[in-house]
């Protein structure tokens, strides 16, 4: 399904593009980056807390990072502060990419079996698949992220892969 050397290709390209919408969206005000848009998770700020969250679930299972302290339902409102958040997504990201340096096949190969608090049930996946659902899930709500911003006037910059990778290699 997936290679090792896509999963750190996507995790550099995840990195980069939230340093891009992040830098964007730090150009709004507080109550723009709150404000209530109609998205998924409601606003700019509540978007970025539910990826942040969905990536510290997903790495507690893939590599025992803390669970986070809210769970999906709240998960917009996991950090207040869009400094603190910030400064939690760059460290996030780093981690996420050190961590997918270690990614190698037999990894990818195997079954990850975990317990699920939003279906309240034991799941059973294959690790890449996974994988690609986290990679995906980061793409598709921050392409929401994207959009709300643009609404602001604000332009996050190039979204294409092969250039993102290239330049921040």
């Amino acid at each position: 399904m997936i290679t090792p050397a896509y999963a750190r290709t996507m995790a550099a390209y995840n990195a980069e593009m939230n340093r891009r919408v992040y830098g964007a969206a730090a150009r709004l005000t507080d109550a723009e980056r709150r404000a209530e848009q109609g998205a998924f998770w409601g606003s700019v700020h509540g978007t970025l807390c539910h990826l942040l969250w969905a990536d510290q679930m997903w790495m507690s299972r893939f590599a025992g990072w803390d669970k986070p302290t809210h769970n999906q339902k709240d998960s917009a409102k996991l950090i207040d502060d869009f400094d603190t958040l910030r400064q939690a997504r760059t460290d996030a990201d780093e981690r996420i990419q050190a961590w997918a340096d270690t990614v190698d096949a037999a990894w990818l190969d195997s079954d990850l079996v975990w317990f699920s608090g939003g279906s309240q049930a034991e799941r059973r996946a294959n690790r890449a698949l996974l994988l690609t659902h986290l990679l995906n899930h980061q793409t598709h709500h921050r392409g929401q992220v994207h959009a709300l911003l643009t609404r602001h006037g604000q332009d996050p910059g190039g979204t294409d892969l092969p250039w993102i990778v290239t330049a921040s290699m």
